[in-house]
């Protein structure tokens, strides 16, 4: 059984670890091998820790737990698009990760439906729009937030890394609803 709960700065190791796992398994052939190599657990934890010692922001932390350890993070909050091309009150999903070997077992469909929810909170009422980036190649993505109601809307950037472009597509859910 998995249960989501707020992320502690007692989970940050673990949370650290699962993001460059997640990355160093969703990546692998997308983003430099040299990047993925070098993305570093301990400093990745201790910027976990900081920013939620300052309470920066509107931005939530969830975890999922299963038989005592966590097993999944996620991470949402207010569009970092809004006012530019969404409107007010647009939610972003900005990171979902899952153990590499748990992967379909349903942590990370548990983890979107807390996200959800969550994001209808913040945004204060039950219709509200959703978007988040996914790497144009990253295709088990993909399928997971497509299989979940979301659709690419068009938006496209880069992100760089280690020198090298990493073409991303926007999703939206619109409107929120529980898959």
């Amino acid at each position: 059984m998995v249960t989501i709960r707020t992320m502690t700065a007692a989970d940050a190791a673990a949370v650290a670890e699962i993001r460059v796992s997640g990355w160093r398994a969703a990546y692998t052939g997308i983003v430099p091998q040299g990047y993925l190599d070098a993305m570093d657990p301990v400093a990745n934890a201790a910027a976990h820790r900081e920013r939620l010692a300052s309470g920066a922001g509107p931005v939530v932390d969830a975890v999922a737990e299963a038989a005592g350890a966590v097993v999944g993070w996620a991470c949402y909050g207010p569009c970092r698009d809004a006012g530019r091309d969404r409107p007010p009150g647009t939610g972003e999903l900005y990171a979902l990760y899952v153990r590499p070997e748990l992967i379909g077992t349903g942590v990370g469909r548990a983890l979107w439906i807390a996200a959800l929810e969550g994001l209808r909170k913040l945004a204060g009422h039950e219709r509200a729009r959703v978007v988040l980036w996914v790497a144009k190649d990253n295709a088990r993505a993909r399928r997971f937030y497509e299989r979940a109601g979301c659709r690419p809307d068009g938006a496209e950037r880069s992100e760089e890394y280690a020198g090298t472009a990493v073409p991303e597509v926007r999703y939206v859910l619109d409107p929120l609803r529980a898959p």
